[in-house]
Order: C-alpha cells, then sequence, then structure tokens
C-alpha cells in the first residue's frame, strides 16, 4: 500500500509513523488524559485496515485527517488538541516552501499526481515541466495575491473548482470557435509576417494549422474550427490545376478537349485534398505549444454549412478524406497504426446524411466506421440542436462548451469569432451531503453557494477587463478573434453576449441519490434533479440580467478534479454508500458509470439534461469493439439524431510494444492495491511501452489518469 507525500511523490505506506505521531503528542499531556500504548496502535491499524479496503492511494493530509478523527473517537481531547497544534506549526513551516518542493519534484519526475493530471501531456518533457513550474508559481500568487480567501478555502475543501488558476494571474480566456474563414480570407499576421489569402486548399490548410498552433498558445482551453471555411480554396486550386493541365497538354503537343482536362484536373483536386487533410492531420497531432502538447483542436464537419452545389460537393470530398485519414490513424515509434488523441473530429447528422438512400448516406457509413475503430468522430443532431439553439447548429469549443446564440447588428447570428471567458464548477454533491438530507437547508445551501460561485465568476470577468490586445495579436488584432486596433482592450466583447462565462456543475448523480434515496433515473428521483438543473440556470439568467454578461450552466468534464472533489468529500463526510464511496463524482449530468442501463435509454434520458445544459453537455455510450457491427453504430447515430443534441461512442483502441497485442489493456490491482494498466497477453504493465487510448470527458486522454479516473474507467459497463 502507498501514500501521496506533500510534494506529490508516491511512497510506501508506514504504519509506525502514525503511532509515532500520535504517540509524540500523547507526551504531551496529563497521564490521566492520555491513551494507552493499545489505544495508539490501535489507531494506526485500524487506519491501516481502512486504506486498504478503500483499494486507493490516500495523500499525507487525508491520513492525518483520519488520525485526528480516531484520536477524537477515543474521546482523548487534549491529545487531539495537542496533534492539531503540531500539524499547524509544521503546516506553517511548509508553507514558506511548498512552492519550491512541488517544483523541485517537477523536476525529477517523481511528483505523482503532476504526472497524472493531464491525460494528455507528457510530464516527462521538458516544454510540459516548464509549463508546469510556471503553473506553479502563478497558482501560488493567485491565491496569496489575486482571490480572496473564501474562495480559495472553497476551492481547497472541494466546495467549488477554481478552474485553470495555473492561467489566472495571465489575463487569458477558456475556449473559443475560431474565426478561420475572416483570416483566411483577409489575411492575417502570424508571429509579425503577413499571411495573405492563400491561393490553393493545401495552403491554406498549412495557414489553418499554423493559427492553431498560435492560438494554442495564446489560451487555456480547446478551439474548434470548421472545413466549412477552408472548403471554398478546393475550387481555388482547381480553377488552378486546370490551367496548368491546359498548359501541360498544350505543352506536350496533346489535343485534349475540355472535358478531358477537367476529368485530369480533378483527379489532382483529389490529391491536393488528400495532401492538405494529412497537412492537418500530422501538424495538429505533431505541433507542440509552449503548454508542451498538441493544439486541443476540433475540426467539425456540417454539409449544411454551405450553399447546396459545387461548394457542398467539395466540402463532402473534404470531410469524406478526413474520415478516410482518421480510420487510417497514425503511426507510433514502432510504426505500429494507432488512434491519436486529436483532432477531435464532430460530424453533424442532417436529413441529407442520417437514413439509407439520403444524398450523402455513404460518408456516414464512413463515418460510423471511423468511430468503430477510432473513437470519432462525435456527433451532432442538426435537428435536436436547431430546437435547444434558436433554429442554429454550430460546433462546441473544444470538447463541450457551446456558446449561447449572439446576433450581430443585423440581426444575423454569428458565432466564429467567440469565446468562453472561463469556469467555475459547483460540487453539488458537497452542498447535499452538507444539508444532512433537509430538503429546506439544501435549497438555502445551493443558494449560498451559488453566490460564491458568482463572485468567483465575477473574479474571472474582472481579470480579463482592461486586456489590451496586443496580449495576443493573432486573436484580438488578426481575426481569429476580432479585427481591434492596437493598445484597444478587449472589453466590449466580454459583454451583450458576445462571449460567455460558465457555471459548471458536477455530481448531479450523487446529489440526487443521497436527497432521494434513489438514483436520478428513477422516476421518482428525477423531478428532484431537474428542479435542482432549472434552479442553476435560473440563477444564470439573473445574473445575466444584472450584469449583461453571458453567464451559461455548463456540464462540467472534471478529469483530475473528480479525484479531488472525491478525496474532500470523504475528508468531510466520511464514506456513504452510493455517493462518496468512490475515488471520483459523476461528471455533469450523467448516468452513474456503474449503472446498467442501454445506450437508447441512456441518452434519451440525458437528452432532458442537455438541454438544460445550455452552456456544454455532451453524452456518451459505453460499446464494446464494434468494427464488425456497423450496423449498430449506425443505429446508435440514428437514435442520437432522433433524440439528443450531441453524443458520442466509447470504444477501446490500445496497443502493447511487448507482444503487439492490439485490443483492450485491462486495469489491474497491483500488490499495493495502486490500480495499473496490464496488458492481457503478456501483463506488461510499462506505461511507456504501451498506446492506451480511452474517451475521458469528451476527448480522447493518451497519457494515462490518476487513480480516481482511472477506478472510473474501471467501473464502466457496456451500454450496448
Amino acid at each position: 500500500m502507498k501514500i501521496i507525500k506533500r510534494s506529490g511523490k508516491e511512497t510506501g505506506f508506514d504504519g509506525s509513523k502514525i503511532v509515532d505521531a500520535v504517540a509524540k503528542a500523547n507526551q504531551e499531556v496529563l497521564e490521566s488524559d492520555r491513551l494507552s500504548q493499545e489505544e495508539i496502535t490501535g489507531i494506526a491499524e485500524r487506519i491501516t485496515r481502512f486504506c486498504r479496503s478503500m483499494d486507493r492511494v490516500y495523500n499525507v493530509e487525508d491520513i492525518q485527517d483520519m488520525v485526528e478523527n480516531e484520536i477524537m473517537r477515543h474521546r482523548a481531547y487534549e491529545v487531539a488538541r495537542k496533534y492539531i497544534t503540531y500539524r499547524y506549526k509544521r503546516a506553517l513551516v511548509r508553507k514558506s516552501n511548498s512552492t519550491d518542493q512541488q517544483i523541485l519534484s517537477l523536476i525529477d519526475c517523481n511528483n505523482e499526481e503532476i504526472k497524472q493530471e493531464n491525460s494528455n501531456k507528457n510530464p516527462i518533457v521538458n516544454s510540459v515541466q516548464r509549463d508546469y513550474m510556471a503553473g506553479e508559481v502563478s497558482k501560488d500568487i493567485t491565491k496569496r495575491f489575486l482571490l480572496p480567501e473564501e474562495i480559495v478555502h472553497a476551492h481547497e475543501e472541494g466546495i467549488l473548482h477554481f478552474h485553470d488558476a495555473d492561467y489566472f494571474a495571465q489575463r487569458m480566456h477558456n475556449c473559443c470557435l475560431v474565426n478561420l474563414e475572416d483570416m483566411l480570407k483577409n489575411g492575417t499576421v502570424i508571429s509579425e509576417t503577413m499571411i495573405e489569402t492563400p491561393k490553393s486548399f493545401s495552403t491554406a490548410c498549412n495557414v489553418a494549422t499554423q493559427a492553431i498552433a498560435q492560438i494554442a498558445s495564446s489560451q487555456y482551453g480547446g478551439q474548434s474550427i470548421t472545413l466549412s471555411h477552408l472548403a471554398p480554396f478546393v475550387d481555388v486550386s482547381r480553377q488552378k490545376l486546370r490551367e496548368s493541365v491546359r498548359r501541360e497538354c498544350l505543352a506536350a503537343g496533346l489535343d485534349l478537349d475540355e472535358e478531358k482536362i477537367d476529368q485530369v484536373a480533378e483527379l489532382r483536386v483529389k490529391e491536393e485534398i488528400s495532401r492538405g487533410v494529412q497537412m492537418i492531420q500530422y501538424q495538429v497531432i505533431t505541433l507542440m505549444t509552449t503548454n508542451g502538447q498538441a493544439p486541443f483542436v476540433t475540426v467539425f464537419m456540417y454539409l449544411d454549412e454551405v450553399e447546396e452545389g459545387r461548394l457542398r460537393d467539395d466540402l463532402a470530398m473534404v470531410i469524406e478524406e478526413m474520415l478516410l485519414q482518421r480510420i487510417e490513424g497514425v503511426k507510433n515509434e514502432k510504426g505500429v497504426y494507432i488512434t491519436p488523441a486529436f483532432p477531435k473530429l464532430i460530424y453533424v447528422l442532417e436529413e441529407d446524411n442520417i437514413r439509407e438512400g439520403s444524398r450523402y448516406w455513404e460518408i456516414t457509413k464512413l463515418a460510423a466506421k471511423c468511430t468503430a475503430k477510432r473513437m470519432v468522430p462525435d456527433y451532432i443532431s442538426e435537428k435536436v440542436m436547431k430546437e435547444n439553439k434558436e433554429g442554429n447548429c454550430y460546433p462546441c469549443m473544444g470538447c463541450r462548451s457551446f456558446l449561447t446564440v449572439y446576433r450581430d447588428e443585423g440581426g444575423k447570428p454569428k458565432f466564429y469569432g467567440r469565446f468562453n471567458q472561463g469556469v467555475v464548477t459547483l460540487n453539488l454533491v458537497d452542498a447535499a451531503c452538507s444539508s444532512q438530507r433537509d430538503r429546506k437547508r439544501f435549497w438555502e445551501i445551493l443558494e449560498e453557494r451559488l453566490e460564491l460561485c458568482r463572485k468567483a465568476l465575477m473574479l474571472r470577468h474582472n481579470r480579463l477587463k482592461g486586456t489590451p490586445s496586443d496580449v495576443a495579436p493573432i486573436l484580438w488584432q488578426y481575426g481569429a478573434l476580432a479585427r481591434l486596433k492596437k493598445g484597444e482592450v478587449i472589453d466590449k466583447l466580454l459583454y451583450g453576449g458576445y462571449s460567455t462565462i460558465s457555471l459548471g456543475y458536477a455530481g448531479l448523480c450523487e446529489c440526487t441519490r443521497y436527497m432521494t434515496g434513489k438514483s436520478h433515473t428513477d422516476p421518482e428521483a428525477t423531478p428532484f434533479a431537474l428542479e435542482l438543473m432549472e434552479r442553476l440556470n435560473a440563477a444564470c439568467r439573473k445574473w445575466q440580467q444584472e450584469t449583461d454578461i453571458a453567464f451559461s450552466l455548463y456540464g462540467t468534464p472534471l478529469e483530475s478534479t473528480t479525484y479531488k472533489f472525491a478525496k474532500c468529500l470523504q475528508r468531510r463526510f466520511g464514506v456513504i454508500e452510493g455517493v462518496t464511496d468512490k475515488n471520483y463524482i459523476t461528471n455533469s449530468y450523467h448516468v452513474h458509470v456503474t449503472e446498467e442501463i442501454d445506450a437508447f435509454h441512456k441518452l434519451s434520458f440525458e437528452a432532458q439534461f442537455q438541454k438544460l445544459s445550455p452552456g456544454g453537455a455532451v453524452s456518451y455510450v459505453e460499446v464494446p469493439d464494434m468494427q464488425h457491427n456497423l450496423e449498430a453504430v449506425l443505429a446508435v447515430m440514428q437514435h442520437i439524431y432522433d433524440n439528443i443534441m450531441y453524443g458520442e461512442l466509447n470504444t477501446k483502441s490500445d496497443y502493447c510494444q511487448v507482444c503487439g497485442y492490439e485490443g483492450e489493456i485491462k486495469i489491474v490491482s497491483d500488490d499495493h492495491g495502486k490500480l495499473v494498466w496490464e496488458c492481457p497477453n503478456c501483463q506488461n504493465r510499462d506505461e511507456d511501452k504501451m498506446n492506451v487510448a480511452r474517451r475521458t470527458c469528451g476527448y480522447i486522454g493518451t497519457q494515462f489518469w490518476n487513480q480516481g479516473r482511472t477506478q472510473e474507467i474501471q467501473d464502466r459497463v457496456l451500454h450496448l
């Protein structure tokens, strides 16, 4: 059994240290107030048994909290007081150099929590270490100088989560929809170099990937582009290639009619499309931004986003090539094709592609094949989204963050060039447990916590106010988000609904179970869950009316925070069956990963909650290997089209570099109770010698996860 030290380093659990610490406190009180040696030994043994039974790795603070509780349970109040005083004094000493220790553990690559903090960042790489080191300093500054004590306390206690505190000191926003159309049509500037309108499709793709890298280095969230903005350049290439073929025929003395010239030119157009798409795929995967990871980018594929005719047919060709290349995958260091994490792909289901016999049905079948093999694309229902978004269909920013509808001066909806200001997430499970199942008290606590979240969100908003456009020229001056003047501040983009700011929530499932005794899928408990969602939305509407800022409710994609929230809940409320007995809590409104429910009922049930998460949400179903059952994949896709705005299928796509096994790498417990990944064929447990891809938060992760998220992945049941 192991524990995680304050530095983040993992070490063996030593029960004798508990005995020594309690014994020291015991010696400082009167003999009549002391514990017996048997009681002290019993405390250590009880804590050891508990830790083993929970099948998780605890940190030192958790263990010390247990020691305090055990001493109090023995009614040795004077001993407890001495022990608490000792802890406090030691904490003061550590406070002066905790950031230094965190940074040193990063450099030495032995900080277990940081190593698994982000499933798409390799903490051994220098650029990642540099980003994490800067992040530790930034978080320290943020906590000590920029945030009020009540917000810091709420964040550390897991009452709320102040996202991306490591970027807060800088004036950076969260995520965006890139206005690639503006940048390509009107030109842009990248690294002080003028980039004019591209003269071919492949050049447009190259400009897009360079812009993606620059944008990723200027914000801390995901970004999305649409292939519709690249599609017009297919015809630019076509006209250029047609003239080239004509010249070549004349030079070679060949007498080709216009029809033959067009046929040859069209073959070259397809080659150009292939090169351009390959450029997007490989550059996005191989580019490394300043935070040490590939750009977190989503590619949107929506046929009806362009007019019918040649342009839509060209877009269809680009989408088809994007799917074909993603099905193939990319080669790992062994030369074996594997599933890459990015770019994330989203395919829009619409009347022209959703049924057999529809015009673009073959592309939809290709999408199903791609999903079965590579986990993407994910799917947006044009029909349902138009019902939810005032007749509009548009991409999310990154994996799930959706903008609210905004209309320009002419009343035309505008989405590209907009962004999210930031996120603060409310832990619904903590609010429930704090109420002790008193419904009236729960709603009171919820209001108190919402007010705390409002204050935290306004801190994010106010931090962005006064930001000059010069801090990120590609964003604010050269078309990605705006065309502001040098020195002009971005303030006007923060109001009136142009950008959004997100109230996140997590643990609706466990919250409902605690308050009602039932899963939120139970018809008797569902009304409570829906009422809770309505109250969260009402708070966002109220804040927007008061401030003219577009507050929006967001189904938070917890990654490392799911583990943090779970640990805080166990520390504050102990282990409550079905509520705090896991190393994770459930993302947003999702059905619990252990609950038996079929794919179709799960998507239909979650649709009502997705509609109540206008700031962002995505639903998924867990499926086995579907490569030989594409009919079932297509059936799920058609169900998404008819019932829910945004859905995805989670498959498995792994590879063992030791024995060449291709299939599902399993999660097992090692001798110390830690969850580890193991090849079922050769029992390889070396993470550096395997390729594992799992969807964790709406996007695919490939760098492994902390113990909480790993347990959640292990616990998932199949829905199909």
